[in-house]
């Protein structure tokens, strides 16, 4: 007599989350089904309603995924500790040399998703306005006036989604040479050898 099989797993709601937000990278919105998701996971179509109502829900939850990443975190290293100005945008610029901090792919296909939908654009203009906001006051903090802080919050925010939205490729190692050059246009003050060595040693691999 054959043993019984167990049932199937049903992943986890994160494995069904990470597995939408690859689709949407990789294929767009339209691509991101409950099928295809539950071959990418090796789970049942089932399995996906202990987690999520519709796909609606999934859709909702994607989107708060997004901005915890992205603007979340933008807004964590504008409030972080530093001791100037050029020593507070590179630790904003960490975001966009790392990955883990922002995800430039994940933002590039939630700007493609907006402008078909009319109810994410407006939470997509909403969360450019906080990334723009998160910005101004980190100038204001270091003594700029309001009219400057707006402008160089937005010089610095619309900079980022330009390399975002024209996928622009860069060496790595050439991208992050610029680095200080764009903290000193930001800022309108060249940052130190100091600060410059301590944000190069953040992301320099180890010979």
């Amino acid at each position: 007599m054959s043993k019984p099989t167990s049932p199937r797993p049903r992943g986890s709601r994160d494995l069904w989350l990470d597995a939408a937000l690859d689709l949407l990278v990789s294929s767009g919105i339209d691509a991101v089904k409950i099928m295809p998701l539950a071959r990418a996971v090796d789970q049942t179509r089932t399995g996906f309603y202990w987690y999520f109502k519709d796909i609606g829900a999934l859709h909702e939850a994607m989107i708060d995924t997004w901005e915890a990443r992205n603007t979340g975190q933008i807004q964590a290293r504008c409030e972080a500790p530093a001791q100037s100005i050029g020593a507070a945008l590179f630790n904003l610029m960490d975001c966009w040399l790392n990955p883990a901090l922002f995800d430039a792919r994940l933002d590039l296909a939630i700007r493609n998703w907006a402008r078909n939908d009319t109810r994410l654009a407006a939470r997509l203009e909403s969360a450019d306005n906080a990334r723009i906001k998160a910005v101004r006051d980190m100038f204001l903090r270091y003594g700029y006036s309001k009219e400057q802080a707006d402008v160089r919050s937005l010089t610095t925010i619309y900079t980022q989604v330009g390399y975002i939205s024209m996928e622009v490729e860069e060496d790595p190692l050439q991208r992050l040479n610029r680095v200080p050059h764009y903290v000193e246009m930001f800022s309108g003050q060249p940052p130190t050898e100091e600060e410059i060595a301590d944000f190069m040693g953040r992301h320099q691999t180890p010979q």
